[in-house]
């Protein structure tokens, strides 16, 4: 008996409820970006083909769709290139996936495998003057809801050296007050650790839950919506912050 070919929308759920959440284990952050990802392709799809995702075929996916694809993401959204390489390691990683269940499509898999990431400046990383950390952290406007929420967050940010996507998705749960006060994070590659807060970052985190209210499994530097912030979120308040401080200590 010869075994059925999965259809694209079953392949793409198998992609995510056994590869990526059963077998690897990979990260809330992870799924949500691939998930981000597969969703703008479906979209570019219903654009560009006509097709609605339910009917899209796995050979309308191929490289030369996969291509301009990109290449609308950096037109039209102004990705960066690193963001760009982030949604092709995405799509990469379903057509390694799709070469198990698909044999009888190897080729194309293997021209979209084959597709080279986007070459791109790194910058050496700065660091911040004691000045400018002052500064940064006193720009948010602490007699708001959203200035108290900034503070403790970049607060936060800085005493821990924590990536974008463990402080954003702190929970209330992963904080110890008291004697040994740390933040337990989980980072790439689901490698939790301990961080210790010192004192007056402990204060503030403290002070801003209690008036946060926030549930055990509660995201603790909400949205306005009481969601997880984005990366496009945080990335604007940053900004606004450091326009603020740049003033107070120039560089």
């Amino acid at each position: 008996m010869t075994a059925s070919i999965p259809t694209f929308p079953t392949l793409l759920q198998w992609f995510f409820t056994q590869r990526l959440m059963q077998e690897k284990r990979v990260s809330a952050h992870t799924i949500s970006s691939y998930r981000d990802t597969f969703r703008l392709l479906l979209r570019f799809a219903q654009k560009q083909l006509n097709t609605s995702p339910d009917r899209l075929a796995f050979e309308m996916i191929d490289a030369p769709f996969i291509s301009p694809f990109l290449s609308e993401l950096e037109k039209t959204r102004s990705v960066t290139a690193r963001t760009r390489n982030l949604r092709l390691t995405a799509i990469r990683s379903f057509f390694r996936f799709a070469a198990y269940e698909m044999p009888t499509h190897s080729a194309q898999i293997q021209r979209v495998l084959a597709m080279p990431a986007k070459r791109f400046d790194r910058k050496l990383i700065d660091f911040m003057t004691r000045p400018e950390v002052d500064a940064l952290l006193n720009a948010p406007d602490k007699s708001t809801w959203n200035g108290r929420r900034d503070h403790a967050l970049l607060l936060t940010a800085l005493q821990t050296g924590s990536r974008l996507s463990e402080v954003t998705g702190l929970k209330r749960q992963d904080i110890t007050f008291g004697t040994g006060t740390h933040v337990e994070v989980l980072g790439k590659g689901r490698k939790q650790r301990a961080i210790p807060l010192c004192r007056p970052v402990a204060a503030v985190l403290e002070a801003w839950l209690d008036e946060a209210s926030t549930a055990q499994d509660g995201i603790v530097f909400p949205s306005t919506r009481a969601g997880r912030l984005s990366a496009d979120a945080v990335e604007r308040l940053l900004k606004k912050h450091l326009a603020i401080a740049s003033e107070a200590a120039p560089r």
